[in-house]
């Protein structure tokens, strides 16, 4: 009988063709990585400033309960009493303080809380005239040393002209001094605020504060806190 020989065939990619995959792969990672980069880093922006308002928000509610005063009975502008500034820094977990200006950062602080957009249109910018406060989770929260009786009536609905109405303002910076330092402004150009879409959240949201909260002061935040 003959037997007949079978020879095995091995079969595989040539250099070529594996050169040309890898650089195919190369191309379509760098032109995919920046926006997976971004919308995890705006994730993690919109999940700590709706992290920021709650805990704020309940170290007033605390505060109101243990001294008996929340942001709308507040009658000191100083550090110490029966302040805002006293308010945080008894109520929560506080590492640093600044009562002047912050170097090289050149963040605004709005002065309308009823403004379609950004809150750049009426802003002074941070100088000795702010109370800034870093929390232990690098969350930086910025104020005016104005800031006093913080009640709705003194916040919505008032004209910058009268002196009451632009006390109570301020801002997050979600990672505190980190960059990109940058507002969260609408991706469109809303007619107002339920029109706002936002598709890059950013680290800084000005915000109102009065009574026993603390609310997003442009439609920016108000989109990014409100929808999902």
């Amino acid at each position: 009988m003959f037997k007949k020989g079978f020879q095995a065939v091995h079969s595989g990619f040539t250099l070529a063709e594996v050169l040309i995959t890898l650089g195919i792969i190369g191309v379509v990672a760098a032109m995919t990585m920046p926006t997976l980069m971004n919308a995890t880093n705006g994730a993690q922006y919109k999940t700590a400033y709706k992290k920021a308002l709650s805990v704020i928000s309940q170290a007033i509610v605390l505060n109101l309960a243990l001294d008996d005063y929340d942001l709308g009975t507040t009658t000191s502008t100083d550090t110490t009493g029966t302040s805002i500034f006293a308010l945080l820094n008894n109520r929560m977990n506080v590492v640093r303080t600044e009562t002047g200006s912050i170097e090289g950062y050149s963040v605004l602080i709005g002065d309308s809380a009823t403004a379609v957009g950004s809150a750049a249109a009426t802003t002074t910018p941070i100088a000795d005239t702010n109370y800034t406060v870093f929390f232990n989770d690098g969350i930086m929260f910025t104020f005016k040393k104005a800031a006093i009786n913080c009640t709705e009536a003194n916040t919505i609905g008032e004209t910058a002209a009268a002196p009451s109405s632009n006390n109570c303002y301020g801002f997050i910076d979600v990672n505190g001094t980190k960059a990109p330092n940058r507002e969260t402004t609408c991706s469109n150009d809303p007619e107002d605020d339920d029109d706002c879409i936002v598709d890059n959240p950013s680290d800084i949201y000005p915000v109102v504060f009065y009574d026993q909260g603390i609310y997003p002061a442009t439609a920016a935040g108000k989109a990014v806190l409100y929808k999902k």
